[in-house]
């Protein structure tokens, strides 16, 4: 009985696994087929798996451009992230002040609104510190980049604070009585403790960042600046789209992404685990 019992649930797995990986596999085997091929039957294998539409989309997306793009978007986003969140859920842990909960509350609450009631307003307050200060706030990459760093800090300092409380306080205190100062205290002893949790806060920003079309959509104007997401956009147009080559271009889009989480997968479910939970 409990045999049959685990081979139905081995196949129920597999059910399931191939029911969310089906999107993956369409996209992949239309990136490789001509439109009348597409449409005769989009499930079916191509006829023959040519590099031709990589090419093609590559050169119409801008690709090398738009990946340069992606990179230094997202690259400069996570290790500020990275770093502001973890010092600020360091030091929201160990003040013992109503402040700090305060502080932290305020964070967790900012996860509950959506970005869409933000966006108009943000848009215009940030093209008013362009025009009036001249602060390069919108339509540049760094402007972008600030606007990652305070809509994914909420949930990394969410996250840093769960694993931070598990660390011991006596640890700090002895390195202070050997002479570290502050900042020595978190470089030296907290900040290597946080592997687990700095790797998961990584690739959950990274899969955000990465993917995300929305604000990028509203803060980059300049063909020049276009990320990856926001290049790919060029196939779906008013009134026809280009599936072969808009497949072609989403393949392209979401193998770094496959690759970066493939490589560093194993530290997820740890982190969460050992962090959020505690």
């Amino acid at each position: 009985m409990r045999k049959t019992s685990s081979i139905l649930k081995s196949v129920l797995l597999i059910l399931l696994a191939l029911f969310f990986l089906s999107p993956i596999y369409i996209i992949f085997v239309n990136s490789f087929k001509d439109r009348q091929e597409l449409y005769d039957n989009a499930l079916a294998l191509p006829d023959n798996f040519s590099f031709q539409y990589y090419l093609e989309a590559m050169e119409k997306m801008n690709f090398l451009s738009a990946l340069g793009n992606s990179l230094y978007i997202t690259i400069v986003s996570v290790v500020l992230i990275v770093i502001l969140s973890s010092m600020t859920a360091w030091m929201l842990v160990r003040t013992d002040s109503k402040w700090s909960t305060v502080i932290f509350m305020t964070f967790i609450a900012t996860m509950l609104i959506p970005f869409q009631t933000l966006m108009m307003p943000l848009m215009q307050f940030m093209s008013a510190i362009t025009e009036n200060l001249n602060i390069p706030m919108y339509n540049t990459r760094e402007g972008l980049i600030f606007m990652n760093i305070g809509f994914h800090a909420s949930l990394s300092v969410f996250l840093y604070h769960g694993f931070i409380k598990s660390i011991p306080i006596t640890l700090e205190e002895a390195a202070t009585i050997d002479g570290a100062s502050k900042f020595g205290v978190f470089w030296r002893i907290i900040f290597p403790m946080l592997k687990p949790i700095t790797a998961t806060v990584m690739i959950l920003n990274v899969i955000s960042i990465w993917n995300d079309f929305l604000l990028p959509s509203l803060t980059l104007i300049d063909t020049a600046l276009r990320t990856i997401p926001l290049s790919t956009f060029f196939f779906f147009g008013e009134f026809t789209i280009q599936w072969n080559l808009a497949m072609a271009g989403l393949t392209l889009t979401i193998i770094p992404v496959i690759i970066f989480y493939a490589m560093a997968q194993k530290h997820i479910i740890k982190g969460i685990g050992e962090g959020a939970v505690k």
